[in-house]
């Protein structure tokens, strides 16, 4: 993995060695973070007890040291209390800068092992979860916070190689509970703009695909939230090089996150996010209006 010491966060990536995760829209990804805080929350307090610790000793405080590594103040107090995992990367340039020849990496060597998320998932998901604003391309298959239980189980069911039973249920059952941010009492401002193409294959079989498009439909006249559909026949196309998501955080800081067939990104950099942000706004020039995609939907809907 590259390291750049500032600022911290310009990409994440899988480490070597570990595993990643297929499956669609993030494979193992649709998990949340409620249980592996339980599971992790004594480690977590120790690991950010050690943290304050360093950052004492050195004589920073909380503000300054953000500062040092682009971060909010309200980040490194999170994971200083045990609320906010440390992430390797960040880690080990902590240990560089505070001069603790080390020890923060080694201590996360020694975490609990966390279920069903990888450990350079998990940024993704805290960010999701606490986003302001989300603006999503897909062009494979329904993104992932607008599946229904039975579409998500189809797309599990589809992961080569195969998960057993019981671990399959498990993703489904957090996949749909994910989708709760958007009916929170003030959710994020969303943005889905998907690519015909990924509503015409009927995953899962006519039932399930009749039912993705009812929910879809319900789903685009949320309050906060916006659901374009790309055409098919449109003679340009801005969003070839494959799927995307853009966050922006309570910090108003911009993110971007895109994966490949073994692994992902989680891209800080504001030069590469800003590319991301051209291209979703030349996506959705080129995608239907909302209006236009409801009428869409329900035309789908009268041949499904």
């Amino acid at each position: 993995m590259e390291q750049s010491a500032y600022p911290y966060g310009r990409t994440v990536r899988p480490r070597a060695g570990e595993r990643t995760y297929a499956g669609g829209e993030f494979g193992r990804m649709g998990t949340t973070t409620r249980s592996r805080t339980r599971r992790n929350a004594s480690a977590m307090k120790m690991v950010g007890a050690l943290l304050a610790v360093f950052r004492e000793s050195a004589g920073y405080t909380q503000r300054t040291l953000a500062e040092r590594f682009f971060v909010s103040e309200q980040q490194i107090a999170s994971i200083e209390q045990g609320r906010r995992p440390l992430k390797p990367d960040l880690a080990e340039q902590l240990d560089g800068l505070l001069g603790t020849k080390g020890a923060l990496s080694e201590a996360l060597k020694y975490m609990p092992e966390v279920d069903l998320v990888p450990l350079w998932a998990e940024e993704y998901l805290d960010r999701e979860r606490e986003a302001v604003a989300i603006s999503w391309y897909e062009s494979l298959l329904v993104p992932g916070l607008l599946q229904t239980e039975e579409y998500a189980r189809a797309v599990f069911r589809g992961r080569v190689p195969v998960y057993d039973e019981d671990e399959l249920e498990q993703l489904v059952a957090a996949r749909t509970e994910r989708r709760g941010i958007l009916h929170r009492k003030v959710p994020p401002i969303t943005s889905f703009v998907i690519w015909e193409a990924a509503l015409r294959d009927h995953l899962g079989g006519r039932d399930v695909y009749a039912e993705q498009l009812r929910h879809l439909r319900e789903y685009a006249d949320l309050p906060g939230l916006v659901l374009q559909i790309l055409p098919l026949g449109r003679t340009s196309h801005a969003g070839l090089a494959g799927p995307f998501i853009l966050l922006e955080t309570p910090e108003h800081q911009r993110l971007a996150y895109v994966e490949t067939q073994r692994g992902s990104q989680l891209i800080a950099d504001p030069a590469e996010v800003a590319i991301l942000n051209q291209k979703y706004a030349m996506l959705r020039t080129q995608a239907l209006t909302a209006e236009d995609t409801r009428d869409l939907l329900d035309r789908l809907l009268g041949e499904a």
